[in-house]
């Protein structure tokens, strides 16, 4: 990888458009966050990626998106390229984020190799993570979504989960209550057993480290199928995602996004790790 592409091309984010009708876009799915308690849509995903239109490349955010209500048809995979008709989210700060219109969604490919998604991905790379909470201190709402490979990761840090809160728990319960249009049963949203942490240094020279909590859709799945206590389930989830991290990849990049409501907050979304 050059130095240029280390640190990316020029990253400001597409301004949102003045007016609020559907734009059609192409977006290579990236990420694909935990599922997490809705009061309006019982349930919800975050989901980001690279826009592909050429008139407006770069980083978008879709939300909400309740996955488990998506037919089987349409239900998608990081690095699936679909097609979405979206609105500016005008009550989300965040340039990147538009309102999809769930049921536009159409599937169009799914790159499945490393070597398809290296030349869409790879020019968004930067190195200072510390440069991106800058310019949010600077100047909220900034960029909020960014691709950064650490200099160095240090650990992953597990703790057990505490569960849902009494609110997050009554969002679930009233989802549940309701029968869908086909009368089918909806099962609750479990939490997850443990949440997770990466710190790593950045390449900024004078980088103090980042502690940022794993919000990655792979992270709470695979918790769910590891066999074993808690201690050795925690083991496993620390073992994997500090191996993704290992120089068995040609490059390793944290998938990163802030909050709405605390945009200093930057969580790891997902990681890029496409192998040598």
């Amino acid at each position: 990888m050059s130095q240029a592409s280390l640190f990316g091309p020029e990253q400001a984010p597409n301004a949102k458009q003045p007016h609020d009708l559907p734009v059609r876009m192409r977006v290579l799915i990236t990420v694909k966050a935990a599922p997490n308690p809705s009061a309006a849509y019982g349930e919800t995903v975050c989901v980001a990626g690279l826009r592909l239109d050429l008139d407006a490349p770069g980083w978008v955010r879709l939300y909400p998106i309740n996955f488990r209500d998506l037919d089987a048809g349409v239900q998608f995979s990081k690095y699936d390229i679909v097609s979405i008709s979206a609105r500016p989210a005008r009550a989300d700060p965040r340039v990147e984020s538009w309102r999809p219109e769930v049921g536009s969604l159409r599937k169009e490919d799914w790159l499945r190799p490393w070597a398809r998604r290296r030349p869409i991905v790879e020019p968004y790379i930067e190195g200072s993570m510390c440069g991106v909470l800058q310019a949010v201190r600077d100047n909220a709402p900034a960029r909020s979504l960014a691709l950064i490979q650490p200099k160095e990761v240090l650990g992953v840090d597990i703790e057990p989960h505490p569960g849902w809160t009494a609110d997050e728990q009554a969002k679930i319960d009233a989802y549940v209550g309701q029968i869908d249009m086909f009368g089918a049963d909806r099962t609750p949203l479990e939490a997850p057993r443990f949440k997770g942490w990466y710190r790593y240094r950045c390449h900024e020279p004078n980088c103090n480290t980042h502690r940022q909590g794993i919000l990655d859709w792979e992270f709470v799945a695979l918790q769910r199928k590891l066999p074993g206590g808690p201690a050795d389930v925690a083991a496993a989830l620390k073992a994997k995602f500090l191996d993704i991290c290992s120089s068995n990849h040609d490059v390793v990049a944290f998938y990163v996004g802030n909050q709405a409501k605390r945009q200093q907050t930057f969580s790891v979304l997902g990681v890029y790790y496409p192998k040598r």
